[in-house]
Order: C-alpha cells, then sequence, then structure tokens
C-alpha cells in the first residue's frame, strides 16, 4: 500500500520524506487555507519536496473554469495530479484531463456508483472519504471493499486512495481491503510506528548492552 501525506505544510513534509516511506502528497483548499501559503507557491515547493503525486484541487465548480485551474496547476510540475470534486461537471474535466495524459485524483466520493463513472473518465485516484461516511452512520470501510471488487471485476486502472482517515486503524483496514493508497495525516505516520512495547524491549536491549562495557564503533 502507498502512503500519501495529507497536508499543505512544507516542513511537515521534509521530516517525513526524508524517510523514504512517504510516496505521495494530497491537498485541498482547507489544507492551503490553514497553512496561509499562495497555492501556487506551495504545490511548487511541495512538488519540489517529493517525487510522487502531488494533489492539487481546483476551486471552480463549472467545467470551462475547472478545466482553466488544471492546466495552470498542471503546469507547476509533472506530478501534480489534479484534484476535482465527484460531479457531473468534475467528471466532464477528468476525462479532458487524463486524455491528456494528466494525473487526476477525484475527490469527495461517497458510492461505489460515483467511483464506477470516475474510473469509466479515466481517474488516476479515487478518493472515497470513509470518515466522513462513519460521521452519518454509514460504513466507509464497506465502500473501500466495493469500490475495490469492481475495480478488480473490470481490470480499471483507477487507485482507490482511502481519504478521510480518522485513525490507524483506518489505514490497517482499508490495506485488509485492498486500498491501493491511504492519504493520512501527518500525526497518524508518527502514531504507526510508536507502539509502548517497542520502546520497553528497545529500552531492556540498552541497558543489557551497558552492561557489557562494549562499543560497536
Amino acid at each position: 500500500m502507498e502512503l500519501f501525506i495529507d497536508t499543505a505544510e512544507i516542513e511537515e513534509i521534509k521530516s517525513l520524506n526524508v524517510t523514504g516511506l512517504i510516496d505521495g502528497v494530497t491537498t485541498n483548499p482547507s489544507l492551503i487555507a490553514k497553512s496561509g501559503r499562495n497555492i501556487l507557491e506551495t504545490i511548487e515547493e511541495i512538488c519540489n519536496e517529493v517525487s510522487g503525486p502531488v494533489s492539487a484541487e481546483v476551486t471552480a465548480t463549472d467545467f470551462d473554469n475547472m478545466i482553466l485551474e488544471g492546466r495552470k496547476l498542471s503546469s507547476i510540475a509533472q506530478n501534480v495530479a489534479i484534484k476535482v470534486p465527484l460531479t457531473f461537471d468534475g467528471l466532464r474535466a477528468c476525462k479532458v484531463f487524463s486524455d491528456d495524459g494528466i494525473m487526476v485524483n477525484v475527490t469527495l466520493c461517497f458510492s461505489s456508483a460515483q467511483a464506477l463513472l470516475a474510473a469509466k473518465a479515466g481517474a488516476s485516484f479515487i478518493s472515497p472519504f470513509i470518515g466522513r461516511l462513519d460521521d452519518i452512520g454509514s460504513n466507509g470501510l464497506n465502500l473501500i471493499s466495493e469500490i475495490t471488487e469492481i475495480y478488480s471485476i473490470y481490470d480499471f486502472d483507477t487507485k482507490v486512495l482511502a481519504a478521510s482517515i480518522r485513525s490507524v486503524q483506518d489505514i490497517i483496514d482499508s490495506a485488509k481491503m485492498g486500498a491501493d493508497v491511504a492519504t493520512i495525516p501527518p500525526k497518524f505516520l508518527k502514531a504507526m510506528y510508536n507502539h509502548p512495547l517497542t520502546d520497553k524491549g528497545l529500552a531492556d536491549f540498552l541497558a543489557d548492552w551497558k552492561k557489557t562495557g562494549q562499543t560497536i564503533l
């Protein structure tokens, strides 16, 4: 499973990218607003830091302006994935971009029917929002399962990108359901490698090693 970081904070991205575990980055208007920075400058800086796909979202809701904004964002770097909403105009824009060889991330997916249309429109990624479905009493992980089943039957190239992740367990469950990617807040990547038994075991090993009086270097 690929792991994308869901943030527009450059320093966070830099600090995590050195691990070699980051496969891409996703941003959205809310994350850009939170960063307080210019969207074009931010996307360019992220693309210079990360070699994998960097999702940059259009803010237009009509087809013509989605195309204009998308082309502007795509011109920043080759690894930009244009992020469009799963609307009628968004799907139209997705088809245009994908036909031109531009990566597209279709976002705000809440049903397998929507996901089917996105795949047919040539989306590179489909982003089901599992946490937001859970918030309304639905089951976001069931949606991941449905989409991966449909895509495998018809051999679609669209990658399932689990979004709206609320816990480390969401990441694990999405992986078990066959999601290709999970986009996660930085805090969850850190939580994935932390475990109290790891800390205790390391402390025990180091205490025993100190007793030997040896050094490796």
